[in-house]
């Protein structure tokens, strides 16, 4: 199992890294276009129209949405999410591995239930047929990043639950 959770965390990281160097990417090519491109034709005596690309922002937005959702999953085969302290004290040392198993089995659930909405707003979406202004591409081929990244977390806190073995270390420190 330890071995599945690595090349799904591999894969994520992946999708996230290929999503954030589109963003930066397409970002610079617009900027370049139209404040290096467009006024050196100018100057050349070229007549040009929009020199930047065309739905840049737009879908540097989608892949954001695409990177930050993956990163749900990063985050939490890391250990590096936000962890709230409150109650860390309140039961005895010698129970932590048991508290932490249900812990993670109550995450997962929630996790799983938000999930679930992502689903319902992804379907209510297709089901609208929205498309994504000058893009012209379906809001809900985006959206569903949403439900896979929560269902992503969901699934690794059940396998921390089962494999208590396999989950990540927390940070000496957390903010």
């Amino acid at each position: 199992m330890g071995r599945l959770l690595h090349i799904w965390h591999r894969l994520e990281c992946w999708i996230a890294v290929l999503a954030f160097s589109f963003i930066a990417l397409v970002l610079c090519l617009d900027v370049l276009g139209r404040e290096l491109y467009g006024p050196l034709l100018k100057l050349l005596g070229q007549p040009v129209g929009a020199t930047g690309l065309l739905g840049s922002q737009k879908k540097a937005v989608f892949a954001l949405v695409i990177g930050s959702f993956g990163g749900i999953g990063i985050a939490t085969a890391t250990g590096v999410h936000l962890v709230p302290r409150v109650g860390f004290k309140w039961l005895p040392q010698a129970w932590s591995p048991q508290v932490d198993r249900v812990a993670d089995v109550f995450t997962g659930c929630f996790l799983l239930g938000v999930a679930w909405y992502g689903v319902v707003f992804v379907l209510a979406s297709k089901q609208s047929g929205v498309l994504v202004a000058v893009i012209n591409v379906s809001a809900w081929s985006i959206q569903t990043v949403i439900p896979l990244g929560f269902a992503s977390a969901a699934l690794r806190y059940f396998a921390f639950a089962a494999w208590p073995a396999l989950r990540p270390q927390p940070p000496e420190y957390q903010e």
